[in-house]
């Protein structure tokens, strides 16, 4: 290896890296092109995220300024089914949700009220089924305004209580939440039970995670409750969401300069220990084959599973690289440390996305343990001797083969 041949090697990975940020720029256009138009076509299908907010009571008495009014209980049930939907590179959280609530407030003043009871829709892109609102066991008459807003009136004598219904089948998209009020909001005997049948849910910024979580054969129970609270924050679920095959691809393409600048340091050092010295045009045709990898893999995501993509692209980008140094050297060399390195490197590095927050954990150790086997492998070596310049061979004289050097 001469220094001219490892300034050549460095120059066909730096554009090597060149055409994958282009690669990994396009893909990222291709994913998110037209992004925002697609998210509302698929909340047009299917419902936007809900934020289901507690009924607001109004007592007004004549001839004085209305009171907010406060519910005495809330015992609240909601069931969910979840349901991922995927839209060009982009994987969607859908939901089915059942909510089914009994409130009951009070006259707390000494003389009769007219209570105004409001209902605000959790969200005003979706459709709702078996709708009830029901105030004093009698269904409500409905005036809706154009916020997506329904209030009913009923008069109530000093200290007499009321109950409210209220239930519903919707749909939703990524999350769901409750709203207790504006505000630091009092709460008082208040329940609410989720039911899912999924796991792998979280529960988003600024939300009170759930009194008591219990499995169940199709998923989860959680439950909120609370005698006497002050809280000015909700309760939420976010639903689980599946690897996004566009984003994904678009990162692993990103990140693969590192997978090839371990592989060419292995081949190097190794070649150098062995004896075996690949020209730069060698190198061109290992970095080609790594991309194709990359390129094959951001391709078949669009008609092929995330899993077999990743599977059929790691199959062939091996079968280019082992097969090629085969011919170029020997079968062993080609099959370790060339084929194992490549595993490594890029079929285990690239695997790694798959478990978000764990790639560069994974990258730290493979870094450790690949310098720790070169520098052992490597302690006796002679490196002024390895990047000596070798003298000319007279003409007429035959160009030594890669892996007959040694021989």
């Amino acid at each position: 290896m001469t220094v001219r041949r490892l300034v050549a090697i460095i120059f066909i990975f730096a554009c090597t890296s060149i055409a994958w940020a282009i690669l990994g720029g396009s893909i990222a256009a291709r994913t998110y092109t037209g992004y925002d138009a697609m998210s509302r076509l698929v909340e047009t299908l299917w419902g936007a995220s809900h934020t289901q907010a507690a009924p607001a009571i109004q007592l007004a008495v004549p001839g004085q300024a209305p009171m907010i009014g406060e519910l005495e209980s809330s015992d609240i049930r909601v069931d969910f089914h979840l349901q991922h939907r995927r839209k060009g590179l982009l994987w969607y959280a859908t939901y089915t949700v059942a909510f089914d609530a009994k409130y009951t407030f009070r006259n707390p003043l000494t003389s009769t009220v007219v209570a105004t009871v409001t209902f605000q829709f959790p969200s005003s892109n979706a459709i709702y089924d078996d709708f009830v609102f029901r105030v004093r066991d009698v269904d409500a008459r409905l005036v809706g305004d154009e916020w997506g807003t329904l209030y009913t009136r009923v008069v109530l004598a000093p200290g007499e209580t009321a109950d409210i219904r209220l239930a519903y089948r919707s749909r939703g998209l990524d999350e769901w939440r409750y709203d207790f009020g504006p505000g630091v909001t009092a709460v008082r005997n208040f329940s609410l039970i989720a039911n899912t049948d999924f796991g792998g849910f979280n529960f988003p910024e600024s939300t009170v995670s759930p009194t008591t979580k219990t499995p169940t054969p199709q998923g989860w129970q959680l439950e909120w409750k609370f005698s006497n609270l002050l809280s000015d924050f909700d309760i939420g679920i976010e639903m689980p969401r599946k690897i996004n095959p566009g984003p994904m691809a678009s990162r692993m393409s990103f990140f693969a300069p590192v997978s090839l600048l371990f592989f060419f340091t292995v081949l190097v050092v190794i070649g150098a220990v062995w004896g075996i010295n690949l020209h730069p045009m060698h190198y061109f045709f290992l970095a080609a084959g790594f991309f194709a990898f990359h390129l094959l893999f951001a391709y078949l995501v669009d008609h092929v599973l995330l899993e077999w993509s990743f599977v059929i692209a790691s199959l062939v980008s091996l079968a280019l690289v082992v097969s090629y140094l085969a011919r170029v050297v020997h079968w062993r060399f080609a099959l370790w440390p060339a084929g194992g390195s490549q595993f490594i490197f890029l079929v285990l590095f690239s695997y790694a996305f798959f478990f978000e927050g764990y790639t560069g954990l994974v990258v730290t150790i493979g870094a450790i343990i690949t310098l720790a086997v070169l520098m052992h492998a490597t302690a006796k070596v002679d490196w002024v001797e390895v990047f000596r310049e070798k003298p000319k061979e007279p003409k007429g004289v035959e160009a030594q083969q890669p892996g007959e050097e040694g021989k």
